[in-house]
């Protein structure tokens, strides 16, 4: 498909890598002549350096017969007016970055009405969401879900001691009363769909499906329970911080942000009354210490400086903080993090990443089923899919142990009339079904009937 993509920040160029990636004919609008040339010279794209508020720039970009226009600058304004004059110029559907609360909270279905938009992004407001689903699991370090919220798909390790390790997989539903699925696991660098002799060990990242209280089942078998993180320490008053303090803080949790900036305590003082706004430095041990961080649930690092994040994250995981997390935009910086010994890792550009991926493919589909969901997990290791299964899908009403599924390929989850069904050799996809797809990212699916030989 052609995409246009304005604005090439961090944001727009993890979105733009994704796109390329996907084997999609790309074009990339920005106003640093630098970072166009370097965009081009990495990717076999087109570049245009210019506004995208020029009607000429638009014009040369050809965002008159794109099928994808995304704006992603930093600036709210910018985005939704160049995103309404590629949609009056022909562009099919439009994306536009919005980021300012003011827009999101009150005024968004208005402007995306008013202004045509296909879909507006906000990757604050979705790095905050998926912070706020880890602290309401404390034992997850990422959690996916789908089929609103009937089914889902959680990240965890395996602690030294748990139950867990040294168990084969076809041991786990004896042992264990409840209905879920190990569908992914990822040791050190290396990802695998396991089979039933797959035999897990402590430090093993799980990608674990279940609905949710057959999740919580597992839980309190494993000892884990399920406490909910009731005191959150916030470092950095970000926009981050500001939609994650709206969301604990309504769910009756108790909320401490400590920021430097003065001007930025105020607003959030004003913002959010009912949380306690710190102004002071948080790099410093001893003011974290002063204000409870041995005695929060969680702590949660959102600092512009992913450097900063990983440091004080690592001191607040020295001081037995339960659960922490930690906003990491650099790649490289992430997987030092990890082997650091960081498990809870969001970063905002790769979920919009994500986001403008599940897009594309369904927009792209056009046969038996479409891709509703999807999600990079185990470090963006392998894919799960959400597949709706249309009437021309030919592999319906055939048991799974018929179906011969390609290499690296797991059906995790069936979703019938709201009901999750972990899936047996028995099982059949019916129409209108929704079926849950774990594949290892050298595939791509566009649709269920990739997934056959």
């Amino acid at each position: 498909m052609k995409i246009v993509i304005v604005g090439c920040g961090k944001i727009g160029s993890t979105i733009l890598d994704s796109l390329v990636e996907e084997g999609h004919d790309v074009v990339g609008i920005d106003t640093d002549e630098k970072v166009v040339n370097e965009m081009m010279n990495m990717y076999d794209i087109m570049g245009v350096c210019g506004s995208g508020t020029d009607y000429a720039m638009l014009q040369e970009a050809g965002a008159d017969n794109a099928e994808i226009f995304i704006a992603a600058t930093s600036l709210d304004e910018l985005n939704m007016i160049s995103c309404f004059m590629a949609k009056k110029m022909g562009a099919r559907h439009t994306i536009a970055r919005i980021r300012n609360p003011e827009y999101n909270l009150e005024n968004l279905g208005f402007l995306k009405q008013q202004l045509d938009l296909s879909m507006a992004l906000n990757p604050e407001s979705l790095a905050a969401v998926e912070m706020f689903n880890i602290l309401q699991l404390p034992y997850a370090v990422k959690i996916q879900t789908f089929s609103q919220r009937n089914f889902e798909i959680i990240e965890m390790i395996i602690k030294e001691g748990s139950a867990l390790a040294g168990m084969k997989l076809m041991d786990l539903r004896n042992k264990f009363k409840a209905k879920f699925l190990i569908c992914v696991v990822q040791r050190g660098e290396e990802v695998y769909i396991p089979s039933g002799t797959f035999e897990l060990q402590a430090g093993d990242k799980i990608g674990l499906t279940a609905s949710i209280p057959e999740i919580q089942k597992l839980m309190r078998s494993l000892g884990l329970g399920n406490k909910k993180a009731r005191n959150v320490m916030i470092l950095g008053g970000s926009k981050i911080a500001y939609y994650l303090a709206r969301m604990l803080l309504a769910s009756g949790n108790g909320v401490k942000i400590i920021e430097q900036s003065h001007e930025k305590c105020e607003e959030l003082s004003a913002s959010l009354d009912k949380a306690v706004i710190i102004e002071g430095d948080g790099a410093q041990q001893e003011l974290l210490l002063e204000e409870g961080l041995n005695t929060i649930d969680a702590f949660v690092a959102l600092t512009g400086m992913d450097e900063e994040n990983i440091l004080i994250s690592i001191f607040a995981a020295t001081q037995k903080v339960p659960t922490v997390i930690s906003k990491i935009n650099r790649n490289e910086l992430a997987n030092m993090a990890a082997k650091l010994g960081l498990d809870c890792i969001i970063s905002p550009k790769r979920i919009v990443s994500d986001v403008i991926v599940r897009y594309a493919r369904a927009l792209e589909n056009s046969r038996g089923s479409n891709v509703e969901t999807l999600y990079n997990i185990m470090d963006d290791k392998a894919e799960v899919l959400e597949f709706n299964v249309k009437g021309d899908f030919k592999q319906v009403n055939i048991p799974l142990r018929d179906l011969e599924l390609k290499k690296n390929i797991l059906i995790a989850g069936i979703i019938r009339d709201r009901k999750p069904i972990i899936p047996s050799g028995d099982d059949c996809i019916m129409k209108n079904d929704k079926v849950i797809v774990v594949v290892a990212s050298d595939q791509r699916l566009n649709d269920l009937s990739d997934i056959v030989k």
